[in-house]
């Protein structure tokens, strides 16, 4: 059995082919820098040499083929993941899932809110995420499956109306709020999936992505279940690992206007939380890939890499107890 496993996720920065147009205020990239955003990508992959990476920012899951075949370590992992709806009113990401562990069943995209989750009446698409979250059975161990979850809420970039311009304070202010009322309302409806999918499957699950807010924000802290029964919380994993080092913690995952700070998470059930009785393993370190940030090159992610490792306990299945 493998003692270590690791899990990381990566938020790309726009992974498309040459030509597309991502967004309109955003060039479309060249050949050139096609080509040197999928070599640094690919070699940044291997570095991570995580078992399990979550990706966000996949325009086109035939491009994140073409970077894992670029890869030395994971031109034979599963790759799943869903192209964005060419026939949407607007071009959206999607995330995507790369595995070298055995995957279970197909993953499928989580489009829709539950049934008791909307977004106010009168906003946009209000039943549905942004970004579908992607839900995949991932094999961790032989007799151990685990739900694994890979999600980019809603980010921070203000949602203006038709006719707003960010030119008035005041209109800036409420288009921020809508960001932040639908970044919360797919967070709430993230975690009502986590919770059903607890109860109903009652296995370890672990979350990777991009939240767009720290990890004790508001939104994050939705997601991780705070006051729910251990069975359904999660954990952030960054706090769990057993190395910390306070006095060094470098652990930053974007810098924008010259602050850092961590949006990038990874959240991890009860079953490796070492506090608690049913636990089958443990955070031993997280590790960010954050170098790139301050070197301003132009073919790298805007963030960086963030990878849990986990020590799987030697015998799966005998649960490690508080003396």
């Amino acid at each position: 059995m493998q003692e270590e496993i690791r899990f990381a996720t990566f938020n790309t920065f726009n992974l498309a082919p040459p030509g597309m147009r991502c967004y309109e205020n955003l060039e479309p990239c060249s050949p050139e820098e096609y080509e040197a955003k999928l070599d640094w990508t690919a070699h940044q992959i291997d570095l991570l040499n995580a078992d399990v990476i979550g990706f966000q920012e996949i325009f086109s899951q035939a491009t994140l083929r073409e970077v894992l075949s670029r890869t030395r370590r994971y031109r034979e992992a599963v790759h799943l993941g869903f192209d964005p709806d060419p026939d949407a009113p607007r071009l959206t990401p999607s995330v995507a899932l790369v595995s070298r562990l055995p995957v279970i069943s197909a993953g499928h995209a989580l489009t829709l809110f539950p049934d008791s989750v909307s977004m106010p009446p009168g906003s946009r698409d209000p039943d549905r995420f942004t970004r579908a979250p992607l839900h995949a059975e991932v094999e961790l161990a032989p007799g151990i499956t685990i739900d694994v979850v890979v999600v980019h809420l809603k980010s921070r970039r203000p949602d203006y109306r038709a006719s707003d311009t960010g030119e008035d304070p005041n209109l800036y202010a409420l288009a921020c709020l809508r960001s932040l009322i639908r970044r919360g309302t797919e967070a709430t409806a993230l975690r009502v999936l986590l919770t059903d999918m607890a109860r109903d499957k009652q296995r370890p699950r672990i979350v990777l992505g991009d939240f767009n807010d720290v990890a004790d924000s508001v939104t994050t802290e939705i997601v991780l279940g705070e006051g729910a029964p251990l069975a359904e919380r999660m954990f952030d994993a960054a706090r769990l690992h057993i190395h910390q080092d306070n006095l060094r913690n470098v652990g930053f995952s974007i810098v924008h206007e010259s602050r850092h700070s961590t949006i990038d998470h990874i959240l991890v059930s009860q079953e490796f939380n070492p506090a608690l009785p049913h636990a089958i393993g443990e955070v031993v370190d997280v590790v960010y890939l954050n170098d790139h940030l301050n070197l301003g090159l132009p073919e790298a992610s805007d963030h960086g890499q963030v990878l849990a490792r986990i020590r799987l306990y030697p015998q799966p299945g005998q649960f490690k107890r508080l003396d």
